[in-house]
């Protein structure tokens, strides 16, 4: 059996068939969940965001341009959502990652831990329209254009604001010392 694609289970979810969207959860829950997770870096947070993302996807579902990707929009509503939760927050609060590793290994396995810590506790000192763009890039792999899609940005300013960030996270890093 072949696997629908997106326009033909968004289709059938807007005929009332609920398990086409159950289809579409299935296929975006975890992608979703992890970008929250490395916005917020809280996975009660996270699993909180995605509930309201397809609930969100769920209600809105009509509004759905078929001229765009289905992915570009269920993640924009999963960084907007995971922004407003940072909002709500009024501060941000450390990555986590502050457990010792249980595993000894040797020199440079430990440096590169150091260096992941501190990169994530950096990501959370910069604003989230900046972590938002190094997320999508280098967590999540996305190409300019489909950053560009899901930010509803130029790719140009994309690559603009992902510059900036990566200069932003570098002097966070510089500053703790991590590099």
């Amino acid at each position: 059996m072949q696997e629908d694609g997106d326009g033909a289970l968004v289709q059938r979810c807007r005929d009332g068939d609920r398990r086409a969207f159950e289809r579409l959860v299935t296929r975006y829950e975890r992608p979703v969940f992890n970008a929250a997770l490395r916005m917020l870096r809280n996975p009660e947070d996270a699993r909180d965001v995605a509930q309201t993302v397809f609930l969100k996807v769920f209600e809105h579902l009509a509004d759905c341009d078929p001229k765009f990707k289905l992915y570009s929009w269920i993640y924009r509503i999963a960084l907007n959502e995971s922004i407003n939760v940072l909002g709500r927050r009024k501060r941000l609060e450390p990555l986590g990652g502050d457990e010792p590793d249980e595993t000894p290994g040797p020199d440079d396995e430990l440096h590169g831990e150091q260096l992941n810590r501190g990169i994530r506790r950096a990501l959370m000192r910069i604003k989230p329209e900046y972590r938002a763009v190094i997320v999508l890039r280098h967590f999540l792999e996305c190409s300019y254009h489909d950053m560009g899609g899901i930010l509803e940005l130029p790719e140009k300013t994309v690559k603009s604001r992902l510059f900036a960030a990566r200069q932003l996270l570098r002097d966070v890093l510089r500053q703790d010392g991590a590099i």
